[in-house]
Order: C-alpha cells, then sequence, then structure tokens
C-alpha cells in the first residue's frame, strides 16, 4: 500500500510512491494554471454553442450563430461585388471589343484583369504571362488557338480538354506509336522540322511532313489556329526543344490542359482577364 507522508524539507505530501530512495511529492498545480484551464474548458463550451461543432449522421450541430467563415466570407465578397456593381454592371451586354474601345472600361479592365491574373493565372503562366515549363508564353505572338480578344476569351471561358462542352479540343495523333510511320521516318521529319524553324536540318522528309503533318501545321509550318495546332517555323516550343523533342512528341505527343474558367470566373472578369492577356504583347 502507499505510504502518504509529510516531506519534512516542502512540508508537502508524498504521493506515496518511492523509487530508489526518491520520493514523489503530491505538488497541487499553481492556481493560475488551474484558472487558465478551467476558463478554457468554459470558454470551449461556449465555443460549441455558439459555432457549428459536433457532427451528425446527415450534416453537423449548426451553433447559435450558424455561421462559418466561409459564409462570412461569402457574405463579404457578396458585399464587394455590390460595390463594385456601379463599374461592373457597364460590362453587361458588351462584347469584349466594345469595352477594349472605351478607354473608362479598359482602364478598369486592366487593372482588374491584372489581379484576376496574378490569382488565376501566373501560378502556370508566369508573371506578366512569361510562361514556364510545359505552359505557354502569352506575351509573344505565337498562338496555339488565336490571340484576338475573342479568340482569348474563348479560350479563358471554355479551357483546353477541360472537359467542357464547349472545350477547346485538339489532339495529336501518336504517329509512331499507333504505327502510322516508323521511327525512322519521325527522324525524317523531324529534321524537317528543324528546317522549317531554321535551325538546321534536311529536305529529306519533307514529303512524310506533307502526307503526314501538313494538314494541321500547314506545308510551310504556319500552324492553323482554327485546329489548335502550334506552328512550326518560328522556333518557338512548348514542350522539349530541338531535334529530340520534336521526335518525342511524333512518337508519343504530350497534351496540355487548360481549365474552363466559366463558372468560376464572372462574365466581366472573364474579360477583363482577357484584355489584360491581350495587353502583355503578343495580341493579335
Amino acid at each position: 500500500m502507499a505510504n502518504v507522508e509529510k516531506d519534512p524539507v516542502t512540508g508537502t505530501n508524498t504521493t506515496g510512491h518511492e523509487w530508489d530512495g526518491i520520493k514523489e511529492l503530491d505538488t497541487p498545480l499553481p492556481k493560475w494554471w488551474l484558472t487558465t484551464f478551467y476558463a478554457c474548458i468554459i470558454w470551449a463550451i461556449g465555443y460549441w454553442v455558439v459555432y457549428p461543432s459536433w457532427p451528425s449522421l446527415n450534416g453537423y450541430a449548426k451553433g447559435v450563430f450558424e455561421t462559418t467563415n466561409r459564409l462570412e466570407h461569402a457574405a463579404e465578397m457578396k458585399a464587394v461585388a455590390k460595390a463594385r456593381e456601379a463599374w461592373t454592371s457597364k460590362f453587361d451586354g458588351k462584347e469584349i471589343g466594345e469595352v477594349a474601345k472605351d478607354s473608362e472600361l479598359l482602364n478598369y479592365a486592366m487593372a482588374g484583369g491584372r489581379v484576376i491574373f496574378a490569382d488565376n493565372c501566373q501560378p502556370c503562366h508566369g508573371a506578366s504571362g512569361s510562361g514556364a515549363k510545359n505552359f505557354p508564353v502569352l506575351a509573344d505572338d505565337d498562338w496555339l488557338w488565336g490571340g484576338t480578344l475573342e479568340e482569348i476569351q474563348t479560350t479563358v471561358q471554355y479551357g483546353i480538354r477541360s472537359g467542357h462542352d464547349e472545350e477547346r479540343l485538339s489532339d495529336m495523333p501518336a504517329l509512331v506509336s499507333d504505327e502510322t510511320i516508323t521511327a525512322a521516318e519521325a527522324d525524317q521529319i523531324a529534321d524537317y522540322v528543324m528546317k522549317l524553324s531554321g535551325q538546321g536540318g534536311s529536305d529529306a522528309g519533307q514529303m512524310l511532313y506533307n502526307d503526314n503533318c501538313a494538314s494541321c501545321h500547314a506545308e510551310d509550318g504556319a500552324g492553323m489556329a482554327d485546329l489548335g495546332a502550334p506552328r512550326l517555323n518560328d522556333g518557338i516550343w512548348l514542350y522539349k526543344a530541338g531535334k529530340d523533342g520534336v521526335v518525342a512528341q511524333i512518337n508519343k505527343p504530350q497534351h496540355g490542359v487548360m481549365p474552363a474558367w466559366v463558372g468560376r470566373l464572372s462574365d466581366t472578369e472573364i474579360k477583363q482577364v482577357s484584355i489584360y492577356v491581350h495587353s502583355l504583347g503578343g495580341g493579335q
């Protein structure tokens, strides 16, 4: 049995436990600590009552206030949108080209578009549209789907291979993997593409190129924006550069995905960011 006694040095009772001559004191917790502990318990109970807390089989306890940070944020954003209506309402019913011709609306669109781009587009396309590995530059004049205001707006709205019903979609066939051409023929085509882009190469694969590639990329390698087929005569590569990169794309092409922003951004916000992208330097 535990042998409880008073410690002669501190005057505190022991717990009765002893190890190797060392006795454990039954020292009470400091009053300030106990006060804080009990206050936290009371605060927690109050928090459970006021705010959402306990889960149930088909929901959760809503709390007396029936609010969450998400609902508060939604209310704040609604208030912000209401405050902006004096400007955003001026975009309603206007085509993007009309907005760009209105100097007042253009200034507003540029300011808003810069923020929207930074929040939603910059992680992939880089600051000021500088691009990133496997993500296209938006500040040059090289466009897969066209660089007019309307074409940029369509791309932003519906995305590329996004799964949206109106997505932009084009898939380059895997010519070697599908056994349409041989690996040796792919090498010849890549060599000709190098010549089209002014990076050496030869004419050896011209006929193969015309038979398999020109229908989308054009005989001179100028590409076709209507099909999302990139230019091959400018030396600008979305994926790996050089002949090895071209061979890899012919063999088993990479296909990027851009999300559809319709439903995520408002119609006005899409117009704003499209105008901003167009202004980066590569708009047509």
